[in-house]
């Protein structure tokens, strides 16, 4: 049975076990220690905002978050508002190779193995993934995905969660044909609509260790954990800021676990992360 809109956000909102101003889980944070938040990009009566989750509440922020932003008074219903991307990052980097599942017989890379892919084919929760006239091949990859908060150049090992905001779910969608046969993959991984990210970002959690599910129509298709990485947050950071100077809202997806399969037109796919969320889209 398909869910509703309300269905859903009620779903995303319960899965997340957040207060997002509070703790994660029902657990108590450490004495001193800000809890969890959920952060969101929204659209209420055609303008657009940022805000705060809490329950089923969006508290509209005065700014950018990436700028410390406090909530300044609005507040609206969470069903009552459209969900956007998350943040509206200046670039994307991607890993390949990033699961041992993932590459079957293949030998794990040396370093962590980036590519990158337009900031325009990011997509919102519950927008429709456009498969390319002509395509029948295009996967999902259910994926984390690092959001960065400060400018972050040549960034240690150790210093480098010191710069990650938070984390999000992503879907790395990809052309299989296209990723085979052509020499670059701006197309097989950046075509339009290809970057779907959200419902919402959380911050102040570990994410070394998390439940990673993806589903087409409801069915499991991807199951594993962070823990699994080959290479973390920190280690992905600090070597893509040995290269590429990180801007606060740039995104980082970190890899797909195992093997994946062609959505086709009607399709549904949900990408879930333990503590985080749902990131829900259609297939057209």
């Amino acid at each position: 049975m398909d869910m509703t809109r309300r269905d859903w956000l009620e779903r995303m909102a319960a899965g997340a076990a957040l207060p997002a101003l509070g703790a994660i889980g029902g657990a108590e944070p450490e004495k001193g220690a800000a809890g969890p938040m959920r952060y969101v990009r929204f659209e209420r009566d055609g303008r657009r905002a940022y805000g705060v989750v809490e329950r089923e509440t969006v508290h509209e922020l005065a700014g950018n978050p990436f700028r410390g932003a406090k909530p300044k008074g609005p507040t609206y219903p969470l069903g009552e508002v459209k969900l956007l991307a998350p943040c509206e990052p200046t670039k994307i980097l991607a890993l390949a190779g990033n699961y041992k599942s993932h590459l079957a017989d293949t030998p794990a890379p040396k370093n962590p193995e980036l590519f990158l892919k337009p900031p325009s084919c990011v997509l919102e929760p519950e927008g429709t993934i456009v498969i390319p006239k002509g395509r029948a091949d295009v996967h999902y990859e259910g994926e984390l995905v690092i959001v960065i908060g400060t400018r972050a150049k040549d960034v240690s090992k150790a210093e480098a969660l010191s710069c990650v905001f938070g984390y999000t779910c992503g879907n790395d969608v990809s052309a299989r044909d296209w990723q085979a046969n052509d020499r670059q993959w701006w197309r097989a991984k950046g075509s339009d609509t290809f970057g779907p990210v959200g419902p919402w970002i959380v911050a102040g959690i570990d994410a070394g260790d998390l439940a990673l599910t993806t589903r087409l129509n409801g069915e499991v298709k991807q199951k594993a954990r962070t823990s699994e990485l080959i290479y973390g947050a920190a280690d992905i950071v600090s070597f893509a800021s040995a290269h590429v100077t990180l801007l606060p809202g740039d995104l980082i997806f970190t890899g797909t676990p195992g093997t994946t399969s062609a959505m086709k037109p009607g399709d549904r796919v949900e990408v879930e992360i333990e503590r985080i969320g749902v990131l829900r889209n259609r297939v057209a």
